[in-house]
C-alpha cells in the first residue's frame, strides 16, 4: 500500500486521543446531541450545580442571609466530633439501609420471578396487589390504626382480649418499637419501580436462551436463573439496586408519617431528618450541606460496591 493511501485512511480510535474521538463521535450525532441539550441543561441545573454548590457550601457558615463565611473543615469535625444527635442517625441509618435496602431488593426480584411465571391475566392482577401499596396514599393510614396506642387500634385490642396485655401498648411513641415497625412499613411500601422493571427484564428474556443453555448443561431452574436470566437482566437489576439505594438511605417520610418529628428519643431519627432540622428548621445551610455531603458520599460509594457485586453474576 503506497504512502498516499495510508494516509487517506480514517484515523482509529487508537490512533486518536479520547477527546478528539469524543468530539468526532458528537460531529457524527449532531442531531441527537440537539435533542439531548433541553434535558442536559435542566439536569446540570437542578441536579450537578446543587450536588457541587452543595460541596461548596459544606466548608462554610451560612444562613441564607449573609454571605457565606469559610471555616475549613469545622463542619465536618463538629458533625463528627460533637453532634451526638447526628451519631445516633447516622447509625440508625446504616441499621435500616443494612436491612431493607437488601431485603426489599431479593423480595422484589423473587415476587416479580414469582409473577413471571404466572398467566398473563392473572399476572396483571398479582402485579397490581402487589404494587399497590407502594403508591398509595392511605398507607400510613392503615398502619397507624392497627397500632393505634389506645385499646381501639386493631393491635392492642387483639393482644388485650387475648390477655397478653393489661395495657395498650404505646406503639409509635416507644422507642423499643419505633425502628421495628418503621422498617416493616418500609419493606411493606418497597415493591415500586424496581419492583416493575424486574417483571419488565423477566419478560424480555428471550426462549432461545434457555432451550440453548440447555443443550450446554443448565440442569435446574436455579442454574437458568442465575446463569441466563439474572445475566440478560444486568440494566434492570443495576436500575433496581440504585432505587434500592436510594430509598433505604432516604426513609425519613416513613418515620415522620409514623411518628412525627422528631421520634421519640431519637429512637428512629435519620439523617435525612438531621439535614431536615438544620437546613428547613434552623437555616444552617453549611452545616445542612455537610450533612448532605456525607449522606451523598455514603451513597455513591454503597452504588459502587453494588455495581460491582452485580458485574459477578453468571461467572
Amino acid at each position: 500500500m503506497s504512502k498516499t493511501a495510508a494516509k487517506a485512511k480514517p484515523a482509529s480510535k487508537k490512533d486518536m486521543s479520547k477527546l478528539q474521538w469524543t468530539w468526532k463521535e458528537m460531529k457524527k450525532n449532531t442531531t441527537a446531541y440537539i435533542m439531548l441539550a433541553p434535558f442536559m441543561l435542566l439536569f446540570f441545573i437542578f441536579t450537578v450545580w446543587p450536588v457541587f454548590l452543595s460541596i461548596a457550601l459544606s466548608f462554610t457558615d451560612f444562613n441564607l442571609l449573609e454571605i457565606p463565611n469559610f471555616l475549613g473543615l469545622d463542619n465536618y469535625i463538629r458533625l463528627f466530633l460533637d453532634d451526638d444527635v447526628f451519631i445516633l442517625a447516622a447509625q440508625n441509618t446504616l441499621i435500616f439501609a443494612a436491612i431493607t435496602g437488601p431485603v426489599s431488593y431479593i423480595l422484589a426480584l423473587l415476587i416479580a420471578w414469582f409473577i413471571n411465571e404466572l398467566g398473563p391475566k392473572l399476572r396483571a392482577v398479582v402485579t397490581l396487589i402487589f404494587y399497590a401499596p407502594s403508591i398509595s396514599g392511605s398507607v400510613y393510614l392503615v398502619w397507624q390504626t392497627l397500632f393505634s396506642s389506645d385499646s381501639y387500634g386493631w393491635v392492642n385490642g387483639t393482644l388485650l382480649n387475648l390477655g397478653l396485655i393489661d395495657d395498650a401498648v404505646l406503639w409509635f411513641q416507644d422507642a423499643d418499637y419505633v425502628m421495628g415497625l418503621c422498617i416493616v412499613v418500609a419493606l411493606w411500601t418497597s415493591l415500586g419501580t424496581a419492583f416493575l422493571s424486574f417483571i419488565a427484564g423477566l419478560q424480555n428474556v428471550p426462549r432461545h436462551l434457555y432451550e440453548a443453555g440447555a443443550v450446554d448443561g443448565v440442569k435446574n431452574r436455579w442454574q437458568e436463573f442465575w446463569f441466563i436470566t439474572l445475566p440478560y437482566m444486568r440494566p434492570q437489576l443495576m436500575f433496581g439496586a440504585v432505587l434500592s439505594i436510594t430509598q433505604s438511605f432516604g426513609f425519613g417520610a416513613i418515620v415522620t408519617a409514623l411518628c412525627g418529628f422528631p421520634s421519640v428519643d431519637y429512637a428512629a431519627h435519620t439523617i435525612m431528618h438531621h439535614l431536615d432540622d438544620y437546613g428547613h428548621q434552623r437555616y444552617e445551610m453549611g452545616y445542612a450541606s455537610a450533612i448532605a455531603v456525607i449522606l451523598f458520599v455514603v451513597m455513591i460509594t454503597a452504588n459502587t460496591l453494588i455495581k460491582k457485586g452485580l458485574s459477578k453474576i453468571g461467572q
